[in-house]
C-alpha cells in the first residue's frame, strides 16, 4: 500500500497505536457487558419500587385527595400515572439485551402480566404497567422520564481516556524511536561502505541486541578497511618490482638496432605499465582523498586540451543548464584526482575502441540536485544486456571489441568512482552508433537540507 510509511519508526509506532485502540475498545465492550447487568437490576428495582409505593399511595389516600397526589408526584417526582386502556397505542420494547433482561427482573416482582414500553400514544418516556386492584378499572400505565433509563456518560472520564492514550502513544513512540535510531545509524554507515568509505565507529551502547549488531559492523568495517590498507601496501610493492625491470627493458629497447622490433617492444612495455597503473587506481581508496571546490568544466576543458596536444581528436561541448536547475555552478565540491581519472579512462577507453581518427565529444550538463559528464564516440558500443556485466572488474566484450587490451578495469574504476561521490556510470547506446558514458553524480546536499530531511518521516 501507498499510504503505508516505509520507515520502521512509523510502521511500529502505528502497529502499536493500533493495537492500543483496539486494546482500549476492548476493554470498553468487556466494561458494558459486566456493568449491563448491574444497570438492569438497579432500574428495575427503581421501577418496582415506584410502582409499589404509587399504589400504595393511591389505596392509602382519601379518594378526593388522590388527584393532588398525582399531581404532586408529576411536579416534584416527574411520574405520570394514566388509566390504561386495551386500545392504547403502544409500541413494543426493542429488541435491546439490556432491556429484555429489565423487563424480565420487572416481571419477576410485578407479575408475568407487567408490560413495560417506551412510547404509548405517541409519549415517549419510561412506561410500566401495575395494577392497584383486581377489578379492570384498576389497570394504570406509571410513566417516568426517559433520563432514568439512558446511561450518563461523564465528559470527564472521556479526556481522562484520550489524555491516557495520548501518554501510552508517547510512551510508545519514544520507546520505539529508541529501537530504530540505531538502525538508521547503521543504515547511513552502511551506505557510506557500500559506496567505498570508511564509515564512522557505531555507538555500542544500548540494548544487547543493538550492541551486538553495532559491534559486528564496527569489526567489519575495520576489517574491511584493514583489508583495502593491505591490498593496497601489496599491490604498490608489486608495482615497485615490477616497475624497476620495465625501467631496464625499456633502456635495452631504446638501444636496440631493429626499429620495427623496437616500436612493438615499446608499446608491449608501455601496455605493461598501463595495466600496473589500473590495477594500483582500483585497490585505491577513494574516500581517503578530500573532497574540494573545483570548476569540473574546466577540468575537462584541460583533459581535452592535452589529449588533442598528443594527436587525439577530442571535443569539448558548452556546459549545459536543464530547465530543473535555475542556475550553473561549475564548482562542485569533488575529490579532484579521483574525478581526473574517471574522465581518463572513460575517454582511453573511447580511444582504445573507437580509434585514433574517431572522434570523441565531451559534454557536461547541470540539473538542480545532479551533474552529468558525458563522453561520447562513435565504436562498436554495448549491448544493453552486456552494461551491468561491463562495471565488473575483468570483464572484457572481446565479441564486439576484438582488439580490447589492458585489465579490464577502466569502467570497474569509473563506476566505483561514481558510487564514492553518491552516484552512478551509465553505459547507453548512441544514436548512429557508439557509446555514450555518462558518469552521473549527485549535488551534495545542504546541511540543514540533510537535517530537515533526517526529521521528517518515510513516506
Amino acid at each position: 500500500m501507498k499510504l503505508l510509511p516505509r520507515s520502521l519508526l512509523w510502521r511500529t509506532f502505528l502497529l502499536v497505536a493500533l493495537l492500543m485502540v483496539l486494546s482500549v475498545a476492548a476493554w470498553f465492550a468487556i466494561f458494558r457487558a459486566y456493568e449491563r447487568e448491574p444497570r438492569a437490576r438497579q432500574i428495575a428495582q427503581t421501577l418496582v419500587s415506584v410502582a409499589n409505593l404509587t399504589r400504595a399511595a393511591l389505596i392509602s389516600a382519601r379518594p378526593e385527595a388522590r388527584r393532588e397526589l398525582l399531581r404532586d408526584l408529576s411536579d416534584r417526582e416527574g411520574i405520570r400515572i394514566y388509566p390504561a386502556d386495551a386500545a392504547d397505542r403502544v409500541e413494543p420494547l426493542p429488541d435491546r439485551a439490556f432491556l429484555r433482561r429489565m423487563e424480565e427482573l420487572v416481571k419477576e416482582q410485578l407479575g408475568p402480566s407487567t408490560r413495560l414500553t417506551l412510547e404509548r400514544e405517541g409519549e415517549r418516556a419510561l412506561f410500566v404497567n401495575f395494577r392497584i386492584d383486581d377489578s379492570a378499572e384498576g389497570d394504570y400505565w406509571l410513566a417516568l422520564p426517559r433520563e432514568r433509563l439512558d446511561r450518563v456518560f461523564p465528559l470527564s472520564w472521556l479526556g481522562w481516556g484520550v489524555a491516557a492514550l495520548l501518554i501510552s502513544l508517547a510512551g510508545a513512540w519514544f520507546i520505539v524511536f529508541r529501537i530504530t535510531r540505531p538502525l538508521k545509524a547503521l543504515q547511513q554507515a552502511a551506505r557510506k561502505v557500500g559506496a567505498g568509505e570508511t564509515a564512522p565507529r557505531l555507538d555500542e551502547s544500548g540494548p544487547t541486541e543493538l550492541a551486538t549488531v553495532a559491534h559486528a559492523f564496527n569489526q567489519m568495517s575495520a576489517d574491511l578497511a584493514q583489508i583495502d590498507q593491505d591490498r593496497a601496501l601489496i599491490l604498490a610493492g608489486i608495482s615497485h618490482d615490477l616497475r624497476t625491470p620495465l625501467t631496464r627493458l625499456r633502456m635495452g629497447i631504446e638501444m636496440s638496432a631493429d626499429e620495427g622490433l623496437r616500436e612493438g617492444m615499446t608499446a608491449d612495455v608501455e601496455e605493461m605499465d598501463k595495466t600496473i597503473g589500473q590495477f594500483l587506481d582500483f585497490a585505491r581508496s577513494e574516500g581517503g582523498e578530500t573532497p574540494l571546490e573545483v570548476d569540473v568544466a574546466g577540468m575537462m576543458d584541460e583533459l581535452a586540451t592535452q589529449y588533442r596536444r598528443r594527436g587525439f581528436k577530442i571535443e569539448f561541448a558548452a556546459p549545459v543548464t536543464l530547465p530543473s536547475a535555475p542556475t550553473f555552478a561549475t564548482a562542485l565540491p569533488v575529490r579532484p584526482q579521483a574525478l581526473r581519472r574517471a574522465i581518463s579512462n572513460l575517454i582511453d577507453n573511447a580511444l582504445r575502441y573507437a580509434g585514433r581518427e574517431s572522434p570523441v565529444v565531451l559534454s557536461l550538463e547541470a540539473a538542480a540536485a545532479e551533474f552529468s559528464i558525458e563522453v561520447r564516440d562513435h565504436g562498436p558500443g554495448i549491448p544493453p544486456e552486456d552494461v551491468e556485466r561491463m562495471k565488473r572488474p575483468f570483464a572484457r566484450l572481446e565479441a564486439a571489441r576484438t582488439n580490447a587490451a589492458g585489465a579490464g578495469l577502466g569502467l570497474a574504476i569509473v563506476d566505483r568512482i561514481a558510487r564514492s561521490h553518491n552516484g552512478h556510470l551509465e553505459l547507453l547506446p548512441r544514436q548512429g552508433g557508439g557509446l555514450i558514458a555518462r558518469l552521473v553524480l549527485r549535488r551534495p546536499e545542504p546541511p540543514a537540507a540533510v537535517r530537515d530531511r533526517h526529521t521528517q518521516p518515510a513516506a
